[in-house]
């Protein structure tokens, strides 16, 4: 009998989440830029190679073998201080268009914002109404935030639709009447969540918080980077013009700071 449970510890217990390529444990895990989905990465890479060696030019994107999302880049080596980015087409300057600003919002999707919720103070957003109150920030936080996430320049058609989303959210509330801010909270994320999805995805839900935690902050967007760094504890930039991150000045951080290896003011009632 002891032989018998020796032999049984000695089995080796199979990954009940493995990659879905090999079907065994993760190695250097991986994930596609797009869709998320994790893969090892020499896995995928393989998997990219066979689906790029079709074409006579080398593809920007290539679909993702498990839900078909086009995907532009795997990020690999994320050990919480920095991670690689590996282009389908091998070219890791992708545009002229994704500068440092894009690059950080980029990263702040790959790290929990934990703690910024409280310190927007989100709820008292919603308690005081001032979502009633046009953001004139919104839409160049918008470009800014989907061109990042998307890795494409022209996104002026996803950003005019989501703003109209958020247009008339602000006019059909002043319709309703005795609607707790909790529900005019969770109706907007709905709302939201609906419009941006087949944009963005797997990204959708941290998008619309991000969204919200803008909204909230009633900043400019040069004002949201450095409170929103500042808090992470990452390098603080100096920003060069709204929204464009210059050099660093060290900060002692509060978690590792990211980079790519290749390269309230009280509204009216």
């Amino acid at each position: 009998m002891a032989e018998e449970e020796g032999n049984a510890a000695e089995q080796p217990v199979s990954d009940p989440n493995p990659c879905p390529i090999c079907l065994a444990p993760f190695t250097e895990e991986s994930y596609l830029d797009q869709c998320f989905h994790k893969f090892c990465y020499s896995c995928i890479l393989h998997w990219i190679k066979v689906v790029t060696s079709k074409h006579s030019r080398a593809p920007a994107s290539v679909k993702c073998p498990l839900c078909k999302t086009e995907n532009f880049s795997i990020i690999q080596s994320y050990s919480g201080g920095f991670f690689q980015q590996h282009y389908v087409n091998g070219n890791s300057d992708n545009s002229a268009f994704f500068t440092k600003s894009h690059k950080y919002r980029l990263q702040c999707y790959y790290i929990n914002e934990g703690g910024l919720f409280d310190k927007f103070n989100v709820p008292r957003y919603w308690k005081l109404h001032k979502y009633r109150q046009p953001n004139p920030w919104l839409i160049s936080w918008l470009r800014r935030e989907i061109q990042a996430l998307t890795q494409e320049e022209d996104v002026d058609i996803i950003v005019h639709h989501i703003l109209g989303v958020i247009d008339s959210f602000r006019r059909n509330e002043q319709k309703q009447k005795k609607v707790t801010p909790q529900a005019k909270q969770e109706e907007f994320k709905i709302t939201v969540t609906e419009a941006a999805r087949p944009f963005l995805t797997g990204r959708t839900d941290r998008f619309v918080n991000e969204l919200e935690l803008f909204l909230a902050s009633s900043l400019t967007i040069d004002a949201f980077d450095r409170i929103y760094i500042q808090h992470l504890g990452w390098k603080i930039p100096e920003m060069m013009g709204e929204g464009e991150v210059g050099e660093a000045v060290e900060h002692a951080p509060l978690v590792p700071y990211l980079y790519f290896f290749d390269e309230d003011c009280d509204g009216n009632e």
